[in-house]
Order: C-alpha cells, then structure tokens, then sequence
C-alpha cells in the first residue's frame, strides 16, 4: 500500500494503551488479547474499538477499513479508511452502519501531513493532558464470499478541523466527548440529525501539535522514535541510521 494514499485525514494513528487499561477507561470487557503499544496503525491494520451490544460493552479488535455488507470483494475497504461526516447520510457504504453500528476508536495520537518546501511533513496530534483521544467510528460484519468467515472492519469520521488544526488541515477526525459516549455507542438505530449534532468539531480539547520524523512515512516502522519530537530526533542523529536515504 503506497504512504501517498495514506497521507490523508487520519491516515495513521498510534494505540499505545494496553486493552485491559481501555477497558477500565470505558467500562468495557477486553475481548482481545493486548497487541502491545503500536506507534504506526495503518488502513487495513487490526486496532483496538470500543462496541456496545445491547447491555455488553466490549474493547475488540477490527480491521481499518470500512468494507459494506453487499461488498463483492474486501478490496473496497482499503480506500474506506474515512468517511465524511456531511455525506453519512447519503452514502451507500456508510448510511445504515451511521444508523445502527457505531464504534469509538481510541488513539493516543494522529498524524497528519503538511506540505513544506519539496516534502510532505508529518506531525503528531495529541491531547496536552496525554488522555485518549476518543474518535467517532463506524463498523460492518462482511462475509468473505469464499470461506464464509465474516470480517468486522470500520472506518473513522472526518469533518472541518476545529481552529487548533485549521493550519495543519482542511479536516480532522471527529473527537466524542467523554459525555456522548455512551449516546454514540447506543446499538439502537437512531436519528440522523440528532446523531449529526455529535459530528461537530471540538474546540474545547488542548492539543499538542508536533512535527515527527518522517519514519512514519513507512508503515513498516513501529516505534517509540515515531513520536519522538523532530528536533529530539535530529540532536540524536543515529535515530536515522536505518531511515531511507530519500526520507532524510
């Protein structure tokens, strides 16, 4: 999978909280064994979701990338990493997931790209407190035609950055509040509009927004030396040893 098709709006996140701690965070069963703290989650990747089932709230694992219930192939969730918030109610792929299958993906960070001079810059989103950043999701079961096996895969919304991002890009990823968890996980299908409410961009969160090195731009890199600070990592130059010659 090419780093330019991942270099949109939340292309790339990091989980670095064991799944026992999310579970106490919000409630929830661990149904999931603990992948161990990952730095560069990438479309179709395995990530930890929070999903509600009628009075069972449980911290699992799906595959990023929303792939339909009438899908032919798996193919199509590899580009459904995202859906925009305006457009849930319209889209084929995401209306009745919108209606009745709601998830909360929770990150430590995002990473979000910036074009400056001749690259394209990675920078880390993160809460100032260092609390989960809590993202809207939503999932799907599909039923691999060939083996019957069925594969539950969701996607992250996206909508208008809030001013802290607006420099940085032209959306972001949708943060619940801790207040509107438990309305956003309700498996019962709901109202659009009151649902669209929910949608809105956060303002009163502290971000920390910095630049990273440009490791992340591999998805074969899974470190701790992806959030470093880029100014940490360029006063530490054998972090770059093993970076590719075009990246430095």
């Amino acid at each position: 999978m090419s780093a330019a098709r991942l270099r949109g709006v939340c292309g790339r996140f990091t989980q670095e909280r064991p799944a026992s701690e999310l579970a106490e965070i919000f409630g929830a069963e661990p149904l999931v064994e603990d992948p161990g703290a990952r730095f560069n989650v990438a479309p179709t990747d395995e990530a930890l979701v929070v999903v509600q089932r009628e009075d069972r709230r449980a911290i699992t694992s799906y595959r990023w990338g929303l792939i339909p219930h009438w899908a032919e192939t798996a193919k199509v969730g590899g580009r459904m990493f995202n859906a925009r918030a305006e457009t849930l109610t319209d889209s084929p792929a995401f209306r009745d997931a919108f209606r009745r299958k709601r998830c909360l993906v929770p990150v430590e960070s995002f990473y979000e790209w910036k074009r400056e001079g001749t690259i394209r810059q990675p920078y880390r989103v993160v809460r100032e407190d260092r609390r989960p950043l809590v993202l809207a999701g939503l999932w799907a079961g599909w039923k691999d035609p060939s083996t019957e096996v069925v594969r539950r895969t969701f996607t992250i919304i996206t909508s208008r950055p809030n001013r802290a991002l607006g420099d940085l890009h032209d959306r972001m990823p949708v943060i619940v509040p801790d207040d509107a968890w438990v309305r956003w996980l309700d498996p019962e299908p709901a109202d659009p509009g009151e649902l669209q409410a929910l949608l809105e961009p956060l303002e009163d969160i502290e971000l920390d927004i910095y630049a990273v090195p440009r490791f992340v731009n591999d998805v074969r890199r899974d470190g701790p030396e992806l959030i470093a600070p880029l100014i940490d990592a360029v006063e530490a130059p054998g972090l770059f040893e093993s970076l590719p010659a075009a990246e430095v």
